[in-house]
């Protein structure tokens, strides 16, 4: 019996547009929606009539947009409880954890079906913790009847046009210091592919333009060429769409390289790329996996990352075919 089916039999909580309603909690940040969107287009075929909304933060709204299906029920991380009254969630989904923060949020809807990881509450699959963050999440459907594909990672097609199309994009920021690739470093990545033809241009957040204009200073090239605090999230996305690639820490720029196969090196420091790495495609990870410190909120890079050099970026781009 599929989950659709078995949800079916007796009465169904319904808003008041005559829908069910279906809520998931993934109250994080622009890499970890992309990672779950496997599972997201699959609980999307498996619950065509409900209303499907996603719980996270505010901005995510474009990016989700690009999932397609999903309304944004903005949440700020699990400080709060969620905006919707009990009883009223027909189907609640377990993406952010399984932790009792989270379960406690999903508990509280008090929705006819729950789909999550086992606690104390309820019954589900243990978590583990060696799996992919794309198979954890494919696989906890599994666990209650639902079949998803983890390759199916692909997004809709941005609403707005490349700013720069066929830009070789360095996205030289990241969440925590832990994952900052020395500024001088990406600048000398700059200066190489620069010289061999490519369009640089340099990504970022708001946060992230003086880093930004740092390197692309320190690299010799135009200030035109940073677009970091200049695009919004739906612009971002076609740029890395129709780059001819992608160098970016592991941050969501290189989750998007992913979703729409775009050649990308992608820099891994503090987290296992077993964990959170690209799927197959023109994707290079480098790190050094035997150095890794693995403190994500750490002031200074981590050794694994700091252990990658210029020639290594350079090397992996020709590896690539677009030097």
């Amino acid at each position: 019996m599929s989950a659709t089916e078995s949800i079916a039999v007796g009465e169904v909580n319904e808003p008041h547009d005559g829908k069910p309603e279906l809520l998931v909690l993934r109250a994080l940040k622009l890499g970890d929606l992309l990672v779950a969107v496997p599972a997201l287009k699959a609980l999307r075929r498996e619950f065509p009539d409900h209303r499907l909304r996603y719980a996270a933060q505010g901005w995510l709204s474009e990016a989700l947009g690009l999932v397609g299906g999903y309304e944004l029920l903005p949440t700020h991380g699990l400080d709060e409880p969620l905006a919707m009254e009990p009883g009223v969630v027909d189907v609640a989904v377990n993406l952010h954890g399984s932790g009792p923060e989270s379960q406690g949020r999903i508990e509280a809807l008090q929705a006819r079906h729950t789909i999550g990881h086992r606690s104390q509450y309820r019954d589900g699959p243990p978590w583990r913790a060696e799996l992919h963050e794309r198979e954890r999440w494919v696989s906890l459907l599994a666990w209650h009847g639902i079949e998803a594909d983890p390759l199916d990672i692909h997004l809709n097609t941005p609403h707005v046009p490349s700013p720069v199309p066929d830009a070789t994009v360095l996205h030289v920021g990241a969440a925590y210091g832990s994952r900052l690739w020395p500024a001088e470093r990406f600048a000398a990545v700059a200066a190489a592919l620069d010289s061999a033809g490519h369009n640089v241009v340099f990504t970022g957040g708001s946060g992230e333009r003086d880093r930004a204009l740092d390197v692309c200073l320190r690299s010799g090239l135009a200030e035109d060429a940073v677009l970091a605090g200049r695009l919004g999230l739906a612009e971002f996305a076609a740029t890395i769409a129709a780059a001819r690639l992608v160098v970016s820490a592991d941050t969501g720029a290189a989750h998007l390289a992913s979703a729409y196969g775009t050649p990308s090196v992608v820099l891994f420091g503090p987290a296992p790329p077993e964990i959170w790495g690209p799927p197959p495609g023109p994707h290079i990870v480098l790190t050094r996996a035997e150095l890794r410190r693995g403190d994500t909120f750490a002031a200074e890079p981590d050794p694994a990352l700091l252990a990658i050099t210029v020639p290594d970026v350079l090397a992996a781009v020709r590896g690539l075919g677009v030097f």
